[in-house]
């Protein structure tokens, strides 16, 4: 059982191949956008999975986060009318 005055372990994570550290383990997809200074409005975050595949997430998507994860920022496609 953890103490809630144990800090908790710090995480690195990689967005478009630069590596961030945050100890907050589930965190919102604008907020990693922002973290790596990206715009979320213009951009959408992906997760690099195993296969090399993505996985694009909303906005407001709450990320369960692990050591080691790599994300690349995805631009967001305008509507032509």
């Amino acid at each position: 059982m953890h103490s809630t005055n144990e800090p908790r372990k710090k995480l690195t994570i990689t967005i478009d191949g630069q590596p961030y550290t945050t100890r907050d383990d589930d965190q919102e997809a604008a907020s990693l956008l922002r973290l790596a200074g990206v715009d979320p409005a213009q951009y959408d975050l992906a997760r690099i999975k195993r296969n090399g595949e993505t996985k694009v997430y909303r906005d407001e998507k709450v990320i369960d986060l692990k050591d080691g994860d790599a994300f690349v920022t995805v631009r967001q496609s305008a509507q032509v009318a």
